[in-house]
């Protein structure tokens, strides 16, 4: 063992978070700041317009998150093609709060997105 007992606490719900975070004693006004950022998904949308593809990537990077493309995204620019979207709860939600200002198919993405977070309690 060591002096410090570095181990990995498996939060995946907004109220395990929120609960590894007092437990530890934080200030409770700082919780609901920091719980969603305990949280890490990598959520898989199918179909997409590659160019949209491209948007996403660029939106998810502006906020610190990635987002995987296949390697010929740009070759098969009017194509489609499933995608990976990679970050916290927090950066997740701000994804959704930038595809909701592009146009339509992207506003569609970001409905579906929102409906899917919801569900992370």
């Amino acid at each position: 063992m060591t002096e410090h007992n570095p181990h990995i606490i498996d939060v995946k719900t907004i109220e395990n978070a929120k609960d590894e975070i007092r437990k530890i004693g934080s200030d409770p006004q700082s919780i609901e700041i920091m719980a969603p950022k305990a949280i890490s998904k990598v959520i898989k949308l199918e179909n997409v317009v590659l160019r949209d593809a491209i948007i996403i990537k660029q939106d998810m990077l502006s906020i610190g998150g990635e987002v995987a493309v296949p390697k010929n995204t740009f070759e098969l620019y009017e194509k489609t093609g499933d995608i990976l979207v990679i970050g916290t709860l927090k950066q997740l939600n701000e994804l959704v709060e930038k595809l909701s200002r592009h146009y339509q198919r992207l506003k569609n993405i970001a409905k579906e997105l929102s409906v899917l977070l919801k569900d992370i309690k």
